[in-house]
């Protein structure tokens, strides 16, 4: 077994701290890489705290992982020691299902493998994440990472790229079109950064003033403040898409009424509670509220290639693995421009 080095929570009350551990050997599939950054995601403490239920401890989360192969197996054929190499929110899935198979193993129909706070495909081995110096994932779950981009920021675009890549490509949004994002946050603002690069109208829609001049500095054309009843009342019916990444409750009714006829509503932030949505906000106008969750491997490689393609990355804040409390109390205030990623060589 491998020893790794890694930052762990003991159970739901208590902070991350360091914990040593083990993982499997390099099998002959199999690709290990040393952790050089991770990103830190809204959903690692939602798990940390249990708020979701299911928690498996001791939890190592992180899934926004980049680093350099130090190791591949006697049959990898897409990895060699020296490369960049990332892995993103899964490190499995059964392969044979319908959506195995079509390359949207985020939808697994027996359960994918979660790359922490889950279990291997043997259902008892628990995965542990990229809060550690070093991983060991199969190849065809390793994703290839450009050496033209900067490789902390890059980090983000595991789960906050492809959380917003993923259905602004399922619903062709590009040029002719009118996008709302909804929220600037880690989600956000890589969803302006999308939409502009694939064509769209961005608008910004949020109930801070404050965030205008980011909104702009990142593409965005035009800028909403939602709590302004009269700005809100102007683009009554005016979007084709929205999309959605705000976590915190609100009135999805309310957004419905900026859709356009047709128009789509597209769910990838996570309320802490249900929402009731009338019929009616989605009747008149034959509107349709969706949701998304990450991508493929397939797609999430396309993600990545588009990045480097455009010169996309995430807007970052680098941290020192100590201060991690501190950077979820920030998180959670809101207080980071706009993904915090860990340097892993302090570790």
């Amino acid at each position: 077994m491998i020893q790794v080095k890694g930052y762990a929570a003991q159970n739901a009350k208590t902070d991350l701290a360091p914990w040593n551990f083990e993982r499997r050997e390099v099998g002959p599939h199999d690709v290990q890489f040393d952790i050089l950054y991770c990103g830190i995601c809204h959903s690692d403490l939602h798990q940390i705290k249990d708020e979701w239920g299911g928690a498996i401890y001791p939890m190592v989360p992180g899934h926004e992982i980049v680093g350099k192969v130090v190791k591949v197996g006697a049959h990898v054929k897409k990895f060699k020691v020296g490369d960049l190499a990332g892995v993103g929110c899964l490190v499995d899935s059964c392969r044979t299902c319908d959506n195995c198979k079509e390359g949207l193993e985020q939808y697994c129909l027996t359960g994918s493998s979660y790359t922490y706070n889950g279990y291997e495909q043997d259902k008892k081995t628990p995965t542990y994440g990229g809060y550690s110096n070093t991983i060991v994932v199969h190849e065809d779950f390793v994703l290839q990472i450009s050496e033209k981009l900067s490789l902390a920021a890059v980090a983000p675009l595991l789960c906050a790229g492809i959380t917003t890549y993923s259905p602004l490509k399922y619903w062709k949004v590009g040029k002719g079109h009118k996008l709302a994002v909804l929220g600037l946050g880690g989600l956000g603002h890589m969803g302006v950064k999308f939409g502009v690069a694939l064509g769209a109208e961005v608008t910004v829609l949020s109930t801070s003033a404050s965030k205008e001049a980011d909104a702009k500095k990142l593409g965005a054309h035009k800028f909403v403040v939602t709590s302004d009843e009269k700005q809100f009342k102007s683009v009554t019916g005016y979007f084709d898409f929205i999309l959605d990444t705000v976590s915190a409750p609100h009135d999805f009714n309310q957004y419905l009424s900026l859709l356009r006829t047709n128009g789509t509503h597209i769910c990838v932030g996570v309320p802490p509670e249900a929402s009731a949505v009338h019929a009616f906000s989605l009747l008149g106008g034959r509107k349709s509220l969706a949701g998304s969750m990450i991508g493929g491997l397939p797609e999430t490689q396309e993600m990545l290639d588009f990045c480097a393609e455009h010169n996309i990355v995430s807007d970052i804040e680098m941290i020192d693995i100590k201060n991690i409390k501190q950077a979820f109390d920030r998180m959670v205030k809101g207080d980071v421009r706009y993904r915090f990623v860990i340097d892993m060589a302090t570790l």
